[in-house]
């Protein structure tokens, strides 16, 4: 037979496939990427330095779909640019563009009148914790 030449990344894609989402395997453990067990029960997960890559690929992800939907966003200071990329984490970039009138309002530095906006959507009423964290730091424009 002929020798193929093969590494262990095509070999194991190969063997397991790929899949770029959470499944269930055979066994009916969550899996997910190359055979990636997450399962909690059978003492899968990830690392924290996984988690962070994670992080930091969605966080490219969410600037670079503000950066194509609100072209002013990069002006507000930094606590509040974040304001907007954690809603964003929430409920996806076009759920932040239902905000219309918030999002006027923060264009237009009404910072009392945007964090009113934020605080009257039925996203704070789902989560109205982190709503009031997130609107106090849009009012102050500091770390909350």
């Amino acid at each position: 037979m002929p020798e193929v030449a093969i590494d262990f990344d095509s070999m194991i894609i190969r063997e397991e496939g790929e899949t770029l989402h959470a499944y269930q395997d055979h066994l009916g453990f969550w899996t997910l990427g190359v055979g990636r067990l997450i399962d909690q029960r059978k003492g899968g997960g990830i690392s924290r330095r996984e988690s962070r890559f994670l992080l930091a690929n969605d966080k490219e992800t969410v600037m670079a779909g503000l950066d194509a939907r609100l072209s002013w966003w990069r002006m507000l200071n930094e606590p509040r640019q974040a304001v907007l990329m954690g809603m964003c984490f929430q409920m996806g970039v076009d759920g932040l563009m239902e905000f219309r009138n918030t999002l006027n309002f923060v264009r237009t530095g009404q910072w009392l009148e945007a964090a009113k906006g934020m605080l009257a959507s039925r996203w704070a009423a789902q989560t109205p914790e982190r709503a009031k964290r997130m609107a106090d730091q849009m009012r102050y424009g500091v770390w909350q």
